[in-house]
């Protein structure tokens, strides 16, 4: 009966993966974004313009079953020249030292995305909230999937320390950074 069990978990464990196709990112319809509270009184938004991402997704049971990610940290963009030069300093990203933020999903559970996030050559863990917007046929007859992640990481945790105090008190750059990303794949 023994010689049966190996073949029988094999079989389930394929088709427990038949559903799982590869997608590639749509970078036109897509937007890693990021924001971070400055003198304490707003917002400052930006957003990587490069980046490459491998997704292994269910869209039966609408799971990733992998999920990876590298963004181009020279390619940090919050309309402002200069503070996009600063952000690439070395106060900051140190893009002549780090080149990319990676990041690899380590699990997926009711909704939540948990895995590990380097920036500035530091990993740490990272749980981001995952929202799978749909999943269709394009024109062309191919699957695609829209989905959102949303999370926070405090930049200290990565090295990134620059600050300048305010004279009334409070600091310019607010240590938590929200990240939003909107994201369009296409089955390969």
């Amino acid at each position: 009966m023994n010689y049966l069990l190996k073949p029988i978990m094999a079989l389930v464990f394929f088709l427990s993966l038949s559903n799982a196709k590869e997608f590639v990112i749509d970078n036109t319809h897509s937007n890693i974004g990021f924001s971070v509270k400055h003198m304490m009184i707003s917002n400052v938004k930006g957003n990587f313009n490069a980046y490459t991402a491998d997704i292994d997704f269910d869209a039966e049971k609408k799971i990733f079953n992998k999920l990876s990610a590298k963004i181009d940290a020279t390619s940090v963009d919050t309309g402002i020249a200069k503070r996009d030069d600063h952000l690439r300093s070395s106060d900051f990203f140190d893009v002549t030292k780090f080149k990319t933020v990676d990041f690899v999903m380590t699990s997926m559970q009711e909704g939540k995305v948990y895995g590990k996030i380097t920036i500035h050559g530091i990993t740490k863990d990272i749980v981001l909230v995952s929202t799978i917007h749909g999943v269709i046929k394009d024109f062309q007859g191919h699957q695609r999937v829209g989905f959102s992640l949303e999370g926070k990481l405090n930049r200290k945790d990565f090295g990134l320390t620059w600050n300048k105090i305010l004279e009334g008190g409070g600091l310019t750059v607010d240590d938590t950074i929200n990240l939003a990303i909107e994201v369009e794949a296409i089955e390969l």
